[in-house]
């Protein structure tokens, strides 16, 4: 990448073209695009909870409802104010039927439009067992890694099994 040096005096400035100006022989105009980017509402899900996450529990219930009958591993994003309320829930990823693809990049992008001070991820497991691989502690650490840089605490990470088991990272000592 080339810049180029501002000019030293104003006859230098006269003799330098403008990025804005039309184009001096030899140079084509380019088109920058413009951009606007907005959160969309994609509509309301029932829940039978309070507006508040206060625990763990809260979370499990709400992810719970949002993912049931799910058949593949679903990973949601939950964004909550700077007093844990809820502001909404975003599917980050839905992948195979043991795993999805997880980048800290696509899971902030949602907390970031939504103004979130703090988010709380859960995934299922389809195979029933809500404990956490390897791979689920790593991921929950790259995430608060990056939330830590983007001053967007993860509160939690939630795991569903079936008949009502769930199990948390925060609880299990992993964040």
């Amino acid at each position: 990448m080339h810049y180029v040096d501002a000019p030293s005096s104003p006859a230098q400035a006269d003799a330098q073209p403008s990025l804005f100006e039309p184009p001096c022989a030899g140079l084509s105009r380019q088109l920058v695009p413009v951009w606007n980017v907005q959160l969309v509402r994609e509509g309301h899900r029932a829940y039978n909870g309070e507006r508040r996450i206060a625990r763990p529990e809260d979370a499990a219930v709400l992810f719970s409802t949002y993912l049931a009958g799910s058949d593949r591993e679903h990973l949601v994003m939950l964004g909550l104010d700077t007093k844990n309320g809820i502001l909404g829930i975003h599917t980050v990823s839905i992948g195979a039927l043991d795993r999805t693809l997880v980048s800290p990049r696509e899971v902030f992008k949602a907390a970031i439009l939504l103004n979130a001070g703090g988010i709380i991820v859960g995934h299922n497991h389809p195979s029933g067992d809500p404990d956490p691989s390897i791979e689920d502690r790593q991921v929950a650490n790259r995430l608060h890694d990056a939330g830590q840089l983007l001053d967007i605490e993860l509160l939690d990470s939630i795991i569903l099994g079936d008949r009502g088991r769930w199990v948390s990272l925060k609880q299990l000592g992993v964040l």
